[in-house]
């Protein structure tokens, strides 16, 4: 999990110590997340379906299912229903790597949250404009890019008792805001995949990544 401050500074950190950064301490109860911060994290992604997950095709656009309740690979949750993207809806664009400082290389629409995650369509820009941005999107509908991680900012975290996390999980986020949608080489998280119906194969996908990737 990486940690992004307001003056742009990254910290590498595990969930141990984003409690820690965070000042939270105890065990089984929900807190408000009072430090203005963004968590570029380890989110589990799922592949959409032939149809897009559900979410209404969009000419040239693919579907993404950019986050759901699974448990990642640092043994965290993200609650789908406590997603808030009123105002990444406002300005929905889709960047590379996580760099704020070259132009986004597309948009995302139809963005949607429920019980299977967070989930929508990202429309790359056209070679016109953005041979950068084209190529991005071109190596994605090719299935040589599949990945992509989500920036988002802490509202409300649960800390699970000890029964309670017997599953793994260490961490839950109850409430998050979203900030932006990253497309990366390497995904944060090994089941960060997009799914493009014609080239990329839902069974095989997982496997890949999961043995391509280290904890």
């Amino acid at each position: 999990m990486i940690i992004r401050t307001k003056a742009g500074q990254f910290e590498e950190v595990n969930c141990e110590g984003l409690l820690q950064f965070l000042g939270v301490k105890n065990e089984g109860q929900t807190v408000t997340v009072a430090q203005d911060i963004e968590l570029i994290a380890p989110v589990p992604f799922t592949l959409a379906d032939g149809e897009g997950g559900g979410v209404p095709a969009i000419p040239d656009g693919i579907a993404w299912v950019f986050s759901t309740f699974d448990l990642d690979r640092m043994s965290e949750r993200i609650d789908p229903s406590g997603w808030d993207f009123s105002c990444y809806l406002k300005n929905p664009v889709v960047q590379w790597a996580h760099r704020f400082d070259i132009p986004a290389i597309g948009r995302a629409e139809n963005i949607i949250a429920d019980e299977q995650g967070l989930r929508g369509s990202i429309i790359f820009n056209a070679k016109e404009f953005d041979a950068f941005g084209w190529g991005i999107g071109e190596r994605v509908k090719a299935g040589v890019i599949r990945a992509g991680s989500v920036g988002f900012r802490p509202l409300e975290i649960e800390i699970p008792s000890k029964k309670d996390s017997e599953d793994g999980t260490s961490l839950i986020f109850r409430k998050q805001e979203l900030l932006e949608f990253s497309v990366c080489n390497v995904p944060a998280n090994p089941f960060a995949l997009a799914k493009s119906a014609e080239i990329i194969n839902s069974k095989s996908s997982p496997d890949f990544w999961g043995g391509f990737i280290g904890a």
